[in-house]
């Protein structure tokens, strides 16, 4: 089977870092739209694909989203060319019968099931979708920042005030600022986090 070269894995993982400023280069939205197009690609839990994104771009919406960032991330956030917002659909039971054919009472099941087991469902697959987002943005040359650092009710009410979607995480996105980096920090050895049985 084949395999990323090194320098693959050192664009998605081994290199690759979170910077805390970004340069003030542009970013196409053209590029934009191939980091979703990649990521969505990427396996959910019956093909459910529940991540919606926002990109932050314009001086308007930058104005409505500066007040629900938290006061540490303000500037960095600011100073990005682009922030995308990760939510999550909770209505994305309207998509089913198109994203999963083999499932035709999808929404009718999904009406049934529990709020928490519906939430459960919403979260982990944004998450998944969310770590996609990341990697395909790298895989394309552009440096993140996620964070959860901002005021999801105020945010959510600014960006989706019909209750529809649901932010989840937000992610600066353009190309680092190597002078801002800070030491990298250790990770945990396999030997310490894993277990074979």
């Amino acid at each position: 089977m084949p395999t990323l070269d090194e320098s693959a894995l050192d664009l998605l993982f081994l290199e690759a870092r979170t910077y805390p400023a970004m340069l003030a280069t542009p970013v196409d939205d053209a590029l934009l739209k191939r980091v979703y197009d990649l990521a969505r690609m990427a396996p959910t839990a019956a093909n459910c694909q529940p991540l919606r994104v926002v990109f932050v771009k314009s001086a308007e919406a930058r104005s409505r989203l500066e007040p629900c960032v938290d006061k540490g991330n303000v500037k960095k956030t600011m100073a990005a060319p682009v922030t995308a917002i990760l939510a999550v659909d909770r209505q994305m039971a309207d998509f089913m019968p198109r994203l999963f054919p083999a499932w035709p009472n999808f929404a009718e099941s999904w009406q049934k099931m529990p709020e928490a087991a519906r939430e459960w469902m919403l979260a982990q697959n944004g998450s998944l979708q969310a770590g996609y987002f990341i990697l395909a943005a790298r895989a394309l040359g552009l440096d993140c920042g996620p964070m959860g650092g901002f005021n999801k009710e105020k945010l959510d009410a600014t960006f989706f005030p019909d209750g529809r979607f649901r932010s989840q995480l937000l992610v600066r996105l353009g190309y680092g600022d190597k002078t801002s980096l800070y030491p990298r920090g250790e990770r945990l050895s396999a030997a310490e986090a894993c277990r074979i049985e």
